[in-house]
């Protein structure tokens, strides 16, 4: 008697995904550095000063690491309440940073204490940067104020009141010492000049403004809030170029590549993404474990540093030509396994008796099922949720070998609501499907064919025979467009080849035409 033989899965090709220069660039990092934090990490920020330290805000602390540190180098806990946005200075010798106090502090990155405090705002400071000119420093609190401050008298120059919610982002320009833009919970980016009592631009973002970031020409304005990622043209009057809508939540940060060719946004749906500033698609997808809060880039790309509300910091460094070459050695080294494979394909010589080891078939539960000619059952073993939603070739497969036996249609017969309804689901989803459509279609005329009599009488049914209706209408329109297409290019095709005219002298005149008159025949193109 023979023995059972299983179904045979059809193997059909999987596409991948498609490699990129982006692609290829944004995945040679390592494998990330974890590092557990005091609280959130609400701020990152890099030295502009080799050996590029970069300080992270968490809590009540600013920890400062070194580029390939797992501990800090510097701790600064002189802080009452949670710190806010500690940034370098351009010489990457002063740091500054807000509070919830509202106290502003300024510290030595060598030293310990905080050389001077800035007293004047009454609610937390979110804001923190350094004017271009190294000696004034821009603060933005939840009062509803930003302020400029001298740095050598530690007294204020200059009060801003003009949002109307708390500001929760600014940034100041490197070209100018008098410019310098605030975002805030109003929904508006403002732009000022220091030698005004007023903002001389604003813009409406649409959503409360989390991350603000100028372009190294400080041409362009980038903002996010909300959901939105929108590009500003502030040499144009600040007409908005861009919005962009590529996360499912918050986007909390912003960032910039070294090229200045690609643009970063963070967002609480724990992605980081990756857009060509040219046309600004997406390229790239970092995904991550919690909601990001902040996100900065070494110089040169270095390194990808995330911090978490989970309070971990997250660290990616790029892969060096070394480490390159060790996984390449490895790889060269792998071949040495075939000491423990020696022998497993022996040849027998003449003489030799061969004994044979009986090999255990394992069979899936659908073809135990169908071995024992249970059909229904094995049909709907192949219908499970996960089979039929990420491996639909086997419920095919199985359709298909029911129907070489010519018992497809009893397994699709006495099927109650429910177990026709999900029968109908996997035929709507994977009909139009050139790899599943020649056995579907079988499947889904003999199920017309069975249930014919009892439509009308559930309205659920009825709602997926109309879907598979329009579906099918839909796909036919479809093949005819393609069709007529497919007509268009032949048409074009044959146009494209010069026309000879060829001599036929075996032609009889008597059909009113002289020996290879009006004749033309296209070239034959011989394969080489």
């Amino acid at each position: 008697m023979a023995s059972f033989k299983p179904t045979k899965i059809q193997v059909y090709p999987k596409l991948g995904e498609k490699v990129t220069q982006d692609t290829l660039y944004w995945k040679n990092y390592k494998a990330p550095l974890h590092i557990k934090e005091f609280g959130a990490i609400t701020n990152i920020d890099f030295s502009p000063v080799a050996p590029h330290n970069f300080a992270v805000t968490a809590f009540t602390r600013i920890h400062i690491y070194g580029p390939f540190s797992q501990e800090p180098v510097k701790s600064f806990t002189r802080f009452k309440d949670t710190a806010y946005c500690g940034r370098f200075r351009s010489d990457g010798q002063l740091l500054v940073a807000g509070c919830e106090d509202s106290v502003v502090r300024l510290f030595d990155v060598s030293g310990k204490v905080a050389l001077r405090m800035f007293k004047g705002h009454t609610k937390a400071v979110h804001v923190t940067d350094f004017i271009s000119d190294r000696y004034q420093i821009l603060t933005g609190s939840d009062d509803y104020t930003c302020r400029l401050w001298d740095l050598p008298n530690a007294t204020e120059l200059n009060n801003y009141q003009e949002h109307t919610d708390y500001i929760r982002c600014g940034v100041a320009s490197k070209l100018n010492r008098d410019l310098f833009i605030t975002g805030s919970y109003d929904h508006t980016l403002k732009l000022f000049d220091a030698r005004v009592d007023k903002s001389v631009m604003t813009m409406d973002h649409g959503q409360p403004v989390e991350s603000l970031l100028l372009y190294p020409s400080e041409g362009l304005l980038v903002s996010a809030g909300g959901r939105y990622v929108k590009v500003w043209d502030l040499l144009k009057g600040g007409q908005p170029l861009v919005s962009l809508k590529n996360h499912h939540k918050t986007v909390t940060s912003l960032c910039l590549s070294s090229s200045g060719q690609r643009l970063l946004s963070a967002s609480l749906d724990r992605h980081v993404k990756v857009y060509n500033t040219t046309n600004y698609k997406v390229v790239h997808n970092f995904d991550y474990a919690a909601s990001i809060l902040s996100l900065a880039l070494a110089p040169d790309d270095e390194s990808i540093v995330v911090g978490m509300t989970n309070s971990i910091l997250s660290i990616k460094h790029r892969k060096s030509l070394e480490d390159s070459k060790e996984i390449s050695g490895q790889q060269r080294r792998r071949p040495s396994y075939r000491v423990f494979v020696k022998g497993k394909n022996p040849v027998p010589k003449q003489d030799d008796y061969l004994v044979s080891k009986p090999v255990k078939q394992h069979l899936a539960k659908y073809d135990k099922l169908l071995k024992i000619f249970n059909v229904t059952k094995a049909l709907d073993t192949a219908l499970a949720t996960w089979t039929r939603h990420r491996k639909p070739e086997i419920t095919v497969s199985v359709m298909k070998e029911l129907d070489r036996r010519g018992t497809l249609k009893n397994a699709l017969a006495g099927r109650d609501e429910q177990a026709l309804t999900r029968l109908l689901n996997f035929l709507i989803g994977n009909m139009v499907d050139p790899r599943f459509a020649p056995v579907l279609v079988t499947a889904a005329e003999m199920i017309l064919d069975i249930y014919r009599s009892v439509i009308g009488q559930s309205p659920l049914v009825d709602r997926q025979l109309l879907r598979l209706q329009e579906l099918l209408e839909k796909e036919i329109d479809y093949q005819q467009d393609l069709l007529e297409v497919m007509g268009m290019l032949d048409t074009m095709f044959a146009s494209s080849f010069p026309r000879m005219e060829v001599p036929c002298p075996g032609i009889s005149r008597a059909n009113g035409l002289a020996g290879g008159d009006g004749i033309t025949l296209r070239p034959q193109i011989q394969a080489t």
